[in-house]
């Protein structure tokens, strides 16, 4: 009798104890005026003339066997085509801030090579240009967005940019792009005013930057377009505020658009880590690095609604996502890394924190695009093979130009040692259908959450979803095996009343579509 009492009140603080660690995520379904749109452009990407990223990458060159269209690999444009690219951003980056425009367009035959001093010290023989890359967007069906150069530039060479991609009036710049080729302008929205200011853009303070913006941000904006275009001043380095406090105190709001910032999933910069068969250990504190991003933006965007409450600047995260060491016997100046489960949890758990700040992050770009950090994609010769990073992008992509929808996670913890970090992360938007979708992102790598998702009481007849998983964080797609990683229908969701019950697995990123 005694062993039974124990034993049913054992069982009882088990069920209790089960009872508090289950895991709700409450979704605020009452649209109203005040929930932003998350902007597509948060969905970016980034393409730097470093290492394979645009040769070997993006352009092989019309004479090559690889099928192409102008020298633009095919396969490239149809893989991002699918994950719905909104914008990419070029030509960097540091390299920006050494690129001279004029020197990418007319004959390839006729084009001046240079050192890329930043990246593995190359010669770059400038033959993928502005009209490559613009008609590469045009490709794509993606925005381009052009970081112009500051740091070695003039604002006269700027100008001429701005004006030879956006007029169609009677203007040198204007003969100049027909007399090579284009006829109608590609009217460039994005602009970039530079790049890393602070660092390998010149080394600036943010008071001598900001009155350097003021001048170029000043010429820049009579561009004869039909287009509006949108200036992005290179903003801050993680947690550098008085950078973003400077920029907002002293540059016009006329003037301005958008400011930067970069924030890296980095373990020690001195010593990253490899990027794969990387420790217990290295896989937590690459997590604590990439949930710092919800601080950082907290924090610039609170300096922002000082100087414009309105919101009317965006903050624009324009180089984001996991850097470790290159691969064994590659350049060390080219940034080539393999891109493992540990990539798709930095992806998910990003991305939905900036869904959740959708009010004022309205852009950000993953870097890098292809071969280069953590790309999407990786090209070997003929081959191309689609990272866990490429699967994340493409199942939230259903996010894009939807509304936000606040919600509120509870009870989440992802233990090593004595420290502690939030397993899941979620985010959720309704489409101009009525279709609301929910991401969640467990980052545990061996515990499954179970979710309660709670829907404001409002029910659901139909509820399905993809899944990207695999058994270790390590796990990652090759040219021998390019499928071991794969998005897949969703099997652990049940719906119960206005309430749905999801299982999510171990590293997991998981979207609902409910209906």
């Amino acid at each position: 009798m005694k062993l039974h009492f124990f034993t049913c009140f054992g069982a009882l603080l088990f069920s209790v104890a089960i009872a508090r660690a289950q895991t709700t995520v409450d979704i605020d379904l009452k649209n109203t005026a005040a929930d932003p749109v998350i902007s597509k452009y948060i969905y970016s990407h980034f393409a730097e003339h470093l290492g394979r990223g645009i040769y070997d990458g993006f352009y092989v060159g019309d004479t090559s066997k690889i099928p192409n269209t102008n020298g633009v690999r095919n396969d490239v444009v149809a893989a991002l085509k699918k994950m719905k690219i909104p914008s990419l951003r070029w030509p960097g980056g540091c390299f920006a801030d050494t690129y001279h425009w004029k020197d990418g367009v007319g004959p390839k035959d006729k084009r001046p090579a240079i050192v890329n001093k930043w990246w593995g010290g190359v010669v770059e023989d400038n033959s993928f240009g502005t009209h490559d890359f613009l008609n590469l967007c045009e490709l794509l069906g993606a925005e381009p967005y052009v970081a112009g150069n500051v740091g070695s530039g003039t604002v006269q060479e700027l100008a001429d940019w701005v004006q030879y991609t956006g007029s169609d009036n009677k203007n040198p710049m204007s003969d100049l792009r027909k007399a090579n080729g284009r006829d109608k302008p590609w009217n460039v929205k994005f602009w970039g005013v530079g790049n890393e200011a602070w660092g390998c853009g010149g080394n600036m303070t943010p008071e001598y930057y900001a009155n350097e913006f003021r001048k170029y941000s000043t010429f820049m904006g009579s561009s004869e377009g039909k287009t509006k275009i949108f200036r992005v001043a290179s903003g801050a380095s993680d947690d550098d505020y008085n950078w973003t406090e400077t920029l907002m105190k002293n540059i016009p709001q006329h003037l301005i658009e958008g400011v930067a910032v970069h924030h890296y999933a980095v373990i020690e910069w001195n010593h990253k880590g490899p990027a794969t068969g990387f420790s217990d250990e290295q896989y937590f504190t690459t997590m604590q690095r990439t949930l710092q991003m919800d601080s950082l933006v907290t924090k610039h965007a609170r300096i922002m609604d000082k100087y414009d409450p309105k919101k009317k600047i965006a903050l624009v995260v324009d180089e984001w996502g996991g850097w470790y060491d290159v691969e064994k016997g590659t350049n060390p100046g080219f940034l080539y890394q393999q891109n493992t489960m540990r990539d798709a949890m930095i992806a998910g758990t990003t991305l939905n924190i900036f869904n959740n700040h959708a009010d004022r992050v309205r852009m950000a770009n993953l870097a890098q695009c292809i071969n280069v950090l953590q790309a999407v994609i990786l090209t070997k010769e003929s081959k191309m093979i689609l990272t866990p990073t490429y699967y994340v992008m493409e199942m939230y992509n259903v996010h894009q130009d939807a509304t936000m929808l606040p919600t509120r996670v509870s009870n989440t913890d992802y233990s090593f040692g004595k420290d502690k970090l939030p397993a899941v992360s979620a985010s959720a938007s309704k489409d101009k259908d009525g279709v609301v979708h929910v991401s969640l992102t467990n980052i545990d790598p061996a515990k499954k959450q179970t979710i309660t998702l709670n829907l404001d009481g409002q029910s659901f007849k139909n509820v399905s979803g993809t899944i990207l998983t695999s058994a270790k964080t390590g796990d990652c797609n090759t040219f021998a095996s390019p499928d071991k990683v794969k998005e897949a229908v969703f099997k652990g969701v049940v719906v119960k009343g206005n309430k749905v019950e999801v299982t999510l697995p171990a590293i997991s990123v998981v979207v609902l579509a409910l209906k």
